[in-house]
């Protein structure tokens, strides 16, 4: 039998209010209030190689920062992201090198279902819980996204590319273009790049 948190990952329905969910959550806020109000930069540093799953060379948190678990979350060298921004990492989080996230972005990995009478669950007490089902969230190597997008679960988005300030990311994106709009779509395409 799998436990809440495998069936997390796996994209399955789970009860987020299960004891070693919450006992990430928990360790979780303990470091980021660390990482979001530490003056000391060796002690925020130390909290942002516990936070996350890992960390890349030169990662950079500007500002203000929110997460659920952190643990979910990978980051590449290089990465630099702007304040107010919440990464929602109820399933995995990648983001690859050189990837430069702009203030107010939100990437979200949890959903409920469109059937108002799915989304809670009933425990054996009679008790109600949220039911959500979630997806991963992976970014590829040389990317920017601008300000106050949102990028929903199961989206991947490709190498090289540029997602406009404002857009919701509902689908895939392919490498070496830009997006932008409500739904996200394809812009203009970009010269593909020479190694780095």
């Amino acid at each position: 039998m799998k436990t809440e948190h495998e069936k997390l990952l796996a994209g399955e329905a789970y009860d987020y209010r299960d004891l070693e969910l919450q006992g990430m959550i928990a360790k979780g806020k303990r470091l980021l209030s660390v990482i979001n109000t530490s003056q000391d930069t060796a002690k925020r540093a130390d909290a942002m190689q516990q936070f996350f799953a890992k960390t890349g060379q030169r990662f950079v948190i500007n500002g203000a920062f929110s997460a659920v678990y952190g643990a979910h979350i990978s980051v590449g060298d290089d990465v630099f992201i702007n304040g107010n921004c919440t990464f929602q990492d109820s399933n995995r989080i990648t983001l690859g090198d050189r990837v430069v996230i702009a203030p107010d972005v939100k990437l979200y990995c949890g959903a409920h279902s469109l059937d108002a009478t799915q989304r809670f669950g009933v425990r054996p007490d009679g008790s109600r819980y949220l039911i959500t089902t979630t997806k991963p969230i992976t970014i590829g190597s040389d990317v920017w996204i601008g300000g106050n997008v949102t990028v929903i679960g199961g989206v991947h988005i490709g190498d090289n590319v540029v997602v406009g300030a404002g857009a919701v990311v509902t689908k895939d994106v392919p490498a070496n273009t830009v997006v932008a709009g409500v739904p996200a779509r394809v812009i203009k395409p970009l010269p593909a790049l020479k190694s780095l």
